[in-house]
């Protein structure tokens, strides 16, 4: 059972700094970290692993300082870590990300199943596994709470609004998770020092070869920012104490009808 989770590292502060003029993130200066749900993602691939056997290889596109990240999916137990980087993926949206990433798979190959994060808690759009699918021209099993392998299938149980959904799909597969799925495992101390004596492979478009440049960074990116700002913070909003439910709601009536609000 061969899988590749893909990671990204984020920044870990809630002051997004960001480009003027690009419009993207600038992560000089910034402390960063796995993206949490990316955390999940190699904890159900170890669970896979020992459970079935194979290996894990954690992926990942980014600047150089993205080593460190996977560095701590090397801690918690992953075999091998791959990262992308090179100034051709600069400025990369999610469709463009995708695209590289699928490259980045099939130049590691040999995989059974593909796992990502949900969502990337940067930017939240929730695209870019769904779109390395497609790159990738296989079956997609999103929202997973629970994974599990049956000979060569890959059995699915998804969160959707209704409940849970129950899905069957033959490998390999791309998957993404949640918080829901499970708790990631803290590195023991022989995990660290394991991940100290290994290699990151660092690779970019020339390694991998025949990549379409028209689908990379800036100018492979069909989204484009228009505007970004800082949200203005609101005030505290009014606390009524020490009152039955009842009188709670008129105290909140009556403020909300003195400043002309109903």
């Amino acid at each position: 059972m061969n899988i590749i989770v893909c990671i990204k590292q984020v920044p870990d502060t809630a002051e997004i700094k960001i480009d003027p003029v690009t419009n993207t993130l600038i992560r000089a200066g910034v402390p960063s970290i796995v993206n949490p749900y990316d955390k999940n993602a190699v904890e159900a691939a170890l669970q896979l692993k020992e459970a079935y056997g194979g290996k894990v290889t954690v992926l990942s596109m980014g600047p150089p300082a993205a080593e460190a990240a996977l560095r701590e999916c090397l801690e918690m137990g992953a075999d091998e870590a791959v990262l992308m980087s090179g100034r051709e993926f600069g400025g990369s949206d999610t469709y463009a990300t995708s695209y590289i990433l699928s490259q980045g798979i099939r130049y590691i190959g040999n995989y059974d199943m593909i796992i990502c994060g949900k969502q990337a808690i940067d930017g939240d759009t929730g695209q870019t596994g769904a779109s390395m699918s497609e790159h990738l021209n296989i079956p997609q099993l999103t929202f997973a709470v629970k994974i599990d392998v049956d000979g060569e299938y890959a059995l699915v149980d998804r969160e959707v609004d209704e409940g849970i959904m129950s899905l069957k799909a033959k490998l390999p597969v791309l998957c993404t998770v949640g918080k829901d799925i499970n708790e990631p495992r803290t590195a023991t101390m022989k995990g660290k020092m394991r991940a100290k004596k290994m290699t990151v492979k660092v690779i970019n478009s020339a390694d991998i070869g025949n990549m379409d440049t028209t689908k990379m960074g800036l100018k492979g990116s069909p989204t484009r920012v228009k505007k970004t700002f800082t949200p203005s913070v609101k005030k505290a909003g009014m606390k009524v104490e020490g009152k039955s439910a009842a009188e709670a709601v008129e105290a909140l009536l009556g403020d909300m009808k003195a400043k002309a609000l109903i």
